[in-house]
């Protein structure tokens, strides 16, 4: 950043930006850990588009994905990490910021 960048959305996370990716953080944020299956429900998106996202976030390190069974059932859960906790906490301050007094 230059010193000439000083209004707040330049803190503002590029991959949380995207609605979908978003959303996916902030079930994740509220509930701890989640199915993938309850997370594609809450987003209201497809199993490819979720596992696309879920990718993206993975690799920047935001969300931990965990696989297990259930009995023969495979079980993917998805969990965000320290990182992710604190990128998504600086993005909604950021947009508080931005947004000032109009959330209110």
């Amino acid at each position: 950043m230059t010193s000439t960048e000083h209004h707040p959305r330049h803190r503002l996370d590029e991959l949380l930006q995207n609605p979908v990716r978003f959303s996916i953080v902030a079930a994740l944020d509220r509930a701890g850990t989640l199915s993938f299956k309850e997370v594609r429900d809450a987003v209201e998106i497809t199993d490819s588009a979720l596992s696309k996202q879920v990718s993206s976030l993975e690799a920047a390190g935001y969300l931990k994905v965990g696989k297990s069974f259930a009995g023969k059932m495979p079980r993917t859960s998805l969990t965000l990490t320290r990182e992710g906790r604190t990128v998504w906490r600086t993005h909604l301050t950021t947009l508080r910021e931005i947004a000032g007094d109009a959330i209110d």
